[in-house]
C-alpha cells in the first residue's frame, strides 16, 4: 500500500534565497577555495585565533579579494555554516528515514534532535557567532525558520498540543550556548546528550490535549 503523504514530507522552507544571479567560474573557485582554507583553520584554531590574513594565505588568495566577497571574518564563518546548513537540510529534507521523510514524525523528530545536535558540537563557534552577534539574531535566520517550521509540522502530525511552543522548547535545548554549557562546562559525553534530546524529543510528540486550570 502506497504511503499517506504527510505534512512531515519535505517543507517548502530554504536557507538559501532563490534567484541569485549565477558566478563567474574564477569566483566559485575562489569562493570555495576561501571556505575550505577557513574550515581547516578554524577546526585548528577556533574562530577566534584565525584572522582574515591566515585565511588569504592558506587559500592562496588576497585579503582584498575576502573582504570584497564576505566582509569581514564574520561574513566568511557565516557563509562557510551557510554550507553545512544546506547539507543538513538536503539530508533532512529529502534524504533517507529516520531523518528524512518515510519515517513516523516522532522517529523523525527525535532524529532530527539528535542530527542537530552533531551538527552544533562540529560547527560550535560558528553558530555561537552568528547566533549571538545581536539580540535576537538566532531567530531571524532562514536557518532558525526552516528547523522550526519542520519541527512544528512534525509535532502536529502527531497530535501533539502546542506544537508552535514545543518546537521553541526543542530548539532552545539546541542552541550553541546550551550545548557547549553541556559539552564543556558539564564535560558531557555527546552521544549521551544526543541519546537525552532524543528522549525530549519523543516526549514532546505527547501530551494532554486539555489546557490546565489557571492559579488564582
Amino acid at each position: 500500500m502506497a504511503r499517506r503523504p504527510s505534512r512531515s514530507d519535505p517543507v517548502p522552507v530554504t536557507i538559501t534565497t532563490p534567484g541569485q544571479p549565477t558566478e563567474r567560474a574564477d569566483a566559485v573557485r575562489n569562493r570555495a577555495r576561501a571556505l575550505e582554507a577557513a574550515s581547516l583553520l578554524f577546526a585548528a584554531r577556533g574562530v577566534a585565533g584565525v584572522t582574515m590574513d591566515d585565511i588569504a594565505a592558506e587559500a592562496g588568495l588576497g585579503k582584498g579579494t575576502l573582504y570584497r566577497r564576505f566582509g569581514d571574518k564574520g561574513g566568511l564563518a557565516n557563509a562557510l555554516l551557510d554550507e553545512r546548513e544546506r547539507e543538513f537540510q538536503e539530508r533532512m529534507l529529502s534524504g533517507p528515514p529516520p531523518l528524512g521523510p518515510g519515517a513516523d514524525p516522532a522517529e523523525r523528530l527525535a532524529a532530527f534532535a539528535e542530527a542537530y545536535l552533531h551538527l552544533v558540537l562540529d560547527n560550535i563557534d560558528l553558530l555561537e557567532m552568528s547566533e549571538t552577534n545581536a539580540s535576537g539574531a538566532r531567530f531571524r535566520t532562514g536557518a532558525y525558520a526552516l528547523w522550526f517550521s519542520h519541527c512544528r509540522i512534525l509535532l502536529e502530525d502527531a497530535g501533539a498540543p502546542d506544537p508552535e511552543l514545543r518546537a521553541d522548547v526543542l530548539l532552545a535545548a539546541l542552541s550553541a550556548e546550551q550545548v557547549r554549557h553541556w559539552s564543556e562546562d558539564q564535560e558531557r559525553d555527546r552521544h549521551d546528550i544526543a541519546h537525552g534530546l532524543a528522549a525530549l524529543a519523543q516526549s514532546l510528540t505527547r501530551g494532554d490535549r486539555s489546557s490546565p486550570r489557571p492559579r488564582r
